[in-house]
Formats: C-alpha cells, structure tokens, sequence
C-alpha cells in the first residue's frame, strides 16, 4: 500500500509540472565593446566604446566608456621613424584593457582612422605612409582585441561621422521614451549641422532645406531606420595649424627681408623660422619663384594688427574663383546655403573658449574682444597667461581672425545665421568629434544578435505547484510510514 501511495505521489507531481503554464523570458542583452583611435595631425586620441548586443534599428545604441590622449604628436610625424608610431599606442591600448572585461576583449573591434595629417604624408610619401599604418596595426595586432584595420579616412567620411556624433549626442536621430519604455524616433527631429576645425583641415556638414543637393556634394546614410541625405565637404590645408604656415610663407614671400612683419602675432614677439620647414608640408612646398627655399633663416616680428591680421588671413582664400554664384564657398567649391543650427567643436571651440567667447554674443561684441585681444603686447599676454603653452599664446589672434573669415566670409554665415553656432566639445559624458559616428556606423556592420530566450514559468502558477509538490511529498511520506 505504501509503493503504491509513493507511485500516486509521483505521478500526480509529474501530471501538475506538465500543466504548469510556460511564457518565453527574455534575457538581459550582453555588452559589447568597440574601440577607435583618431590618429589626427597634430595628436591621438583613443575613445572606448560600449553597446548592448539588441540594436535598436540595427544601430547600436552607444557610450564612451574611457578616452585616453596618446602622448607625443600625430603618427605622421614618425614617417622618419614608423615604428616609433606603433610604440606611442601602448600606453592607451593598456588602458582600454583595463576598462573591457576580459572575457569581451577578444571580441572587441579596434580600429584606427587617420585624418588630414596622414593624406598630407600620404601625398608628400605615400610609402611612409604606408609604414606608418603597418607600425601601428602591428602594434594593435598584438593585443587581444578584435583588431579590424588602420586606414586613412578621407575628408568627406571625416565630416560625416562628426556630424553622425553630434546628432545622436542630442538625441536628433533617438530618444527614449520612458512612458512607452522603448526607444522613439523624435515626431520632429532637430538634425544640428557639425563645423569641425583641425590642424590640417576643416570639414563643413548639415542637411540643407529642401531636398536640392547636387550628386557631388551629399551623403547618404541610413541610422535607425530612417535615411539622411547632407551636404559635406572638407578642405585640406585649412586646418589651424597648415593656415599659420601658409600665412607665414606668403608674408615672407611679400616682403623678401631677413625681418618679416606678422600682422597676428603680438607686438615685441619675434619667431625665427627655418626656410627649410616649408618642404614639410605638401601645403606650402610648392614652387615659388618670389622664393628660394634654402637652409636660410628669417625672423616673423609681431605688430599686434587685427585689421592688418584679417587682410593677411583673406588673401590665403581664392574667393574670386566662385565669381556671383551663391551656391559656392570659396577655390570654386560647391555648398548649398547654410540652415538649422551648427555646433562648431575641436579648434572652433578652444579658441573661443580662451577668448571667453560664446554663443549668445552679438558679433560685434566677437570682433571687438578678438581686436583687443590682438593689441595686446607680449608682455602683457605672457604675463597674463602664465599657465598656456608659450608657442601657443601668441598663435590665438591669428587663429581667432582665422575662424571669423572661414565662417563668414567662406561657408557664408551672416549676422542671423551666426546666432545658430554653439561652440562646445562635449555632450553629456561624450566627446564631440568623428570617432563616435565611425563606431555607430560601424555597428549596423556586426550582426544584430536576437534577443536570448529561454522556457520560464509564470510566477504565480510555479508557487502554486511547488506548494502542492510539497503537500503531495509529504501525504507520501506519512503513508509509507504508516
């Protein structure tokens, strides 16, 4: 009687467990990590990245998780020494392992885009070039991540992925939602157009109104499901640091004296140049019969002229090249006119800052600041900013006149349309610049994993079956018992 009680018992648990109710469970989604360096001109940066594996419209929804300044200068610099280039990775490459578990380190893609200072070397030495990005993707190889390429970005891809980061930063492509706890596209999204300014070039993008873009000028991308159609250009050798060259070359070759006057630079400030230093530069190696690059020196004597610094400064663009055509900057270069609001990062953004210069700012008040900022002596300057760099201090009247034409006079921004411009580097936790955009770009490339499920049962029902499991076990061990 006892077996026979036992057997019941069983099969009465076994017949409750298969009418227990089952529903699918959905597990949390796992993390995944990606990095990029920005190999760029003048210095590299490397930013972490991280997103989890269900993408929301096959583009991932991502964060910064470190960034790491390389120390030393841009990788083009090391075209005399390539290996130098890799070894200056180790050190960030070591922190982003500290941050990737590492158990996602091997899965982790690692990429490296190099901008404006390695098309410069790639057009000045395009084997050095070439050495340069196998020293660093040899360096990166030997590390545990998912390494997946070093390459030269072009100008346009530059611009784009600055303006792809941007606007996912503030939320114009997505946002949640928390009522509905999912991820919307805004009814009305606020695109931002991105104004970028390096060392060796700037790039201009936005979505102008309308649909009138010509074939040679826009981009199109797909994000969240939803296509985008902007205008993007960039100018190589209009960054900050080729225009202070090509500025210097083009005082000297007007004046021809051992002693140079430079309208920008502070007065009582004096810089000895080596003629030589222009054939480092694709930008300013160009043959000049006004100049015989030799080994000679010549010494650029400040003069502190905001007036004089602007006129300098607009002979370096051909805006005659675009005769009456509205639709065109400057070198004969084609762009729709400027709409929506832009946010001007990188160069833009510190220049200004040093100058206290913000938006909201009327333009005259602008121009009144940077003409008095240019007056100053350098003695007064060095004496007042004992903590900046020395070879930059003198450098921010040139630079500050520099942004004024390149925004008014090249993209053509007026006194309506500058009150759109907000200068800034960060949104949020986030750097602003183009890597961000080239991780989110590159997620749509990773294959969009499916949410993991497993058979799980309702919570009400399971309790109810254990507690009857429990009674029944226990009816089973009485009755053999007895």
């Amino acid at each position: 009687t006892a077996i026979v009680g036992v057997l019941v018992a069983l099969s009465v648990i076994a017949l409750v467990l298969s009418l227990v109710k089952t529903e699918d469970v959905t597990l949390p989604p796992t993390v995944k990590y990606g990095m990029v360096f920005d190999a760029g001109s003048s210095h590299t940066s490397l930013f972490v990245y991280e997103w989890d594996s269900d993408k929301e419209n096959d583009t991932g929804v991502v964060s910064q998780t470190l960034s790491c300044d390389v120390h030393g200068q841009g990788i083009s610099s090391y075209a005399n020494d390539p290996p130098k280039a890799g070894d200056s990775l180790r050190e960030c490459l070591d922190e982003a392992l500290k941050v990737i578990p590492a158990a996602k380190q091997r899965d982790a893609p690692a990429y490296l885009g190099a901008t404006a200072g390695m098309r410069l070397l790639r057009e000045q030495n395009s084997s050095a070039a070439d050495q340069v990005l196998a020293e660093v993707a040899k360096t990166m190889q030997g590390y545990p991540v998912a390494f997946k390429g070093a390459r030269i970005l072009t100008g346009e891809e530059e611009g784009a992925y600055g303006w792809i980061t941007i606007n996912y930063l503030l939320d114009s492509f997505t946002k949640y939602s928390p009522k509905a706890h999912m991820w919307v596209h805004p009814e009305v999204a606020n695109i931002f157009g991105a104004l970028d300014l390096g060392g060796a070039s700037t790039q201009i993008s936005f979505m102008p109104e309308g649909s009138g873009i010509k074939q040679n000028g826009a981009s199109k991308l797909t994000l969240y499901g939803y296509n985008y159609s902007i205008y993007t250009h960039s100018y190589l050798c209009y960054g900050q640091n080729e225009m202070l060259k090509r500025l210097a070359k083009e005082l000297i070759v007007v004046r021809g004296e051992p002693g140079v006057h430079h309208p920008c630079y502070p007065k009582d400030y004096n810089e000895t140049i080596s003629l030589s230093s222009f054939h480092t530069s694709p930008c300013t190696n160009w043959t000049d019969t006004r100049l015989t690059l030799g080994d000679g020196k010549v010494t650029l004597e400040g003069r502190g002229n905001a007036s004089g610094c602007q006129a300098a400064l607009k002979k370096l663009f051909n805006f005659s090249a675009c005769g009456q055509r509205q639709d065109c900057t400057f070198d004969g270069v084609y762009q729709p006119p400027v709409s929506g609001q832009f946010i001007a990062f990188s160069a833009f953004y510190y220049n200004f800052k040093f100058l206290n210069l913000t938006e909201g700012q009327s333009l005259a008040t602008i121009r009144e600041t940077i003409q008095h900022f240019c007056t100053r002596s350098w003695e007064d300057l060095s004496s007042s900013y004992p903590e900046e760099n020395p070879e930059r201090l003198p450098k921010y009247c040139a630079n500050a006149n520099y942004i004024l034409t390149l925004l008014l006079d090249a993209y053509k921004f007026n006194e309506t349309s500058w009150n759109n411009i907000i200068f800034q580097m960060k949104a949020g936790s986030a750097n602003v610049g183009w890597t961000l955009g080239y991780m989110l770009n590159l997620t749509n490339m990773i294959p969009a994993e499916a949410p993991a499920q497993m058979k799980g049962h309702v919570p009400s029902l399971w309790a109810a079956a254990i507690t009857f499991i429990i009674l029944t076990l226990v009816l089973g061990l009485a009755a053999l018992l007895l």
